[in-house]
């Protein structure tokens, strides 16, 4: 990673978003599903809400870093109460 200059919490996400679309790309295959209508009003599959939950959390972090509300992995927990909320109702 060094001919990049990434620090190892940047390598960690981009690993982490990969392997997100990995274990959604096989669920997708192996366990179909039908849309569903949540409280959006809009159809949405698992990738739908993989996509809101991922630009809801870029949103989630740029507010606390701009506004300062407290250390940055406070945000990260805020983040997961986020994608839970977003994996069950949208």
């Amino acid at each position: 990673m060094a001919w990049m200059a990434w620090t190892t919490p940047t390598a960690i996400f981009f690993a982490v978003i990969a392997t997100l679309l990995v274990i959604f790309t096989i669920l997708a295959i192996k366990v179909p599903e039908t849309p569903r209508v949540g409280v959006l009003r809009i159809e949405t599959t698992r990738g739908d809400r993989l996509f809101i939950t991922l630009l809801g959390s870029a949103f989630i972090n740029l507010i606390w870093l701009g506004l300062e509300v407290g250390p940055q992995p406070y945000a990260l927990l805020v983040c997961l109460i986020y994608a839970g909320a977003v994996f069950r109702w949208v």
